[in-house]
């Protein structure tokens, strides 16, 4: 073997590896008790918050703080933070040497839902429960279980192809049967019925828009209610009588 250079460098060079990997081990075990004893000195939010109160968050971390730098449960202090009403999702990080950041995105809300008070919808038509802390016009949506996102982009179609007329969404409703009711900011109804090929949701909003100047009766007033479901004219319901039918233009 003595006379073998190159065998002779192998070994060394294994011999030189297995104490580097000694030495490291040695260091682990001597320094990682140490290591647990780092003290958490700071928990940051990293940005502004609108809806989500830092007394929330610290009430939500209070417990789960209580440990050194490196023995905080970080899933443990995700899922807290979650569990709080306006937070749509967070992320918890170690910041070296002795601070844990955190990232909240929260809730937007941009619709009430259901018939309570105490649901709402964000912006990506995700259903969260949670109060309002002022005082907001927001419009109402309402649908079957799991509908929400459909209800919510309806409810932006709708707007667009009411704004000709100034007239906003105070309520869009989709029922158990699928048919759609939308409600004016001036209490008016407009029942669009189900989605057909023939005759699309856009199509007959359309043709109340285009008559829209022209619902006023002399005698009634404006109506309650406008019925939007016939394929060629509309029917309207005023407050002192049953019904009142109108033949539109396709």
């Amino acid at each position: 073997m003595w006379h073998k250079p190159q065998l002779m460098t192998a070994v060394s060079d294994l011999l030189l590896l297995a104490a580097g990997a000694a030495l490291l081990v040695a260091a682990v075990i001597w320094g990682a008790p140490r290591l647990r004893l780092i003290p958490l000195d700071e928990v940051r939010v990293t940005h502004e918050l609108r809806e989500v109160q830092r007394s929330e968050i610290e009430e939500s971390l209070e417990v789960l703080l209580r440990g050194s730098f490196f023995t905080v449960n970080l899933e443990a202090l995700r899922l807290s933070l979650e569990q709080l009403p306006w937070v749509r999702r967070a992320e918890v990080w170690r910041k070296w040497p002795a601070r844990i950041d955190i990232n909240i995105e929260e809730h937007q809300a941009v619709a009430h839902w259901g018939a309570g008070s105490g649901e709402l919808v964000n912006t990506y038509g995700e259903v969260f429960a949670a109060s309002l802390p002022e005082e907001r016009r927001l419009p109402r949506l309402d649908g079957p279980s799991g509908s929400s996102v459909e209800v919510l982009r309806r409810h932006e179609e709708f707007a667009r192809i009411l704004k000709p007329i100034g007239q906003q969404l105070a309520q869009v409703a989709l029922s158990p049967r699928l048919a759609w009711v939308i409600e004016l900011e001036d209490g008016m109804l407009v029942e669009l019925g189900r989605e057909q090929a023939k005759a699309p949701l856009q199509m007959r909003l359309q043709r109340f828009v285009d008559y829209y100047p022209t619902l006023s009766d002399t005698r009634h007033g404006r109506p309650l209610a406008v019925d939007m479901r016939y394929p060629n004219g509309f029917a309207l319901r005023f407050a002192a009588s049953a019904g009142h039918e109108v033949k539109g233009k396709k």
